[in-house]
């Protein structure tokens, strides 16, 4: 059977997620409100859909790279992630990086969803984990310049 993404709208005039071309891997996701975003501030804007992911999948709420690049507008918790029993209106909360108010118009695209299959591991506590190369390293610990990383790995 085909996987399936069922859309309910809330609002009657709610434009549903959808490719722009068909392969693209994310859907564009509209305002369904008309809401200014300040300088330096965020806000909840709202789709006007629900939806019922098949199981085993999530979407991941993304960033538009073009409003971000053209007006300093991306999703602050990106990737925001839709679990697949969530049943409520899906809202994307935008940040305002630039320095001047912005306004979200009804029916604009706000940000990309990208459906992904999840995969479920049984969680085990241990004493000790297997020891690798990179150990406890975190932050910045690769470096920064490529010959320093590729002359650690001969």
């Amino acid at each position: 059977m085909e996987n399936v993404i069922k859309f309910k709208k809330i609002d009657s005039d709610a434009i549903l997620p959808n490719y722009a071309y068909k392969e693209d891997a994310g859907m564009d996701i509209y305002s369904n409100e008309e809401k200014v975003i300040k300088a330096g501030s965020w806000g909840l804007i709202k789709t006007g859909f629900s939806m019922e992911l098949p199981s085993g999948f999530e979407a991941q709420v993304r960033s538009k790279s073009g409003l971000a690049l053209k007006s300093g507008i991306f999703c602050l918790n990106s990737p925001g992630t839709i679990d697949e029993n969530y049943r409520g209106e899906v809202g994307v909360i935008l940040m305002n990086v630039s320095g001047k108010d912005y306004l979200v118009s009804r029916h604009a695209k706000i940000a990309q969803m990208v459906i992904n299959k999840v995969e479920h591991l049984k969680c085990i506590e241990v004493k000790d984990l297997s020891k690798s190369l990179r150990g406890e390293g975190g932050f910045g610990s690769t470096g920064l310049n490529d010959n320093k990383n590729k002359e650690k790995n001969e």
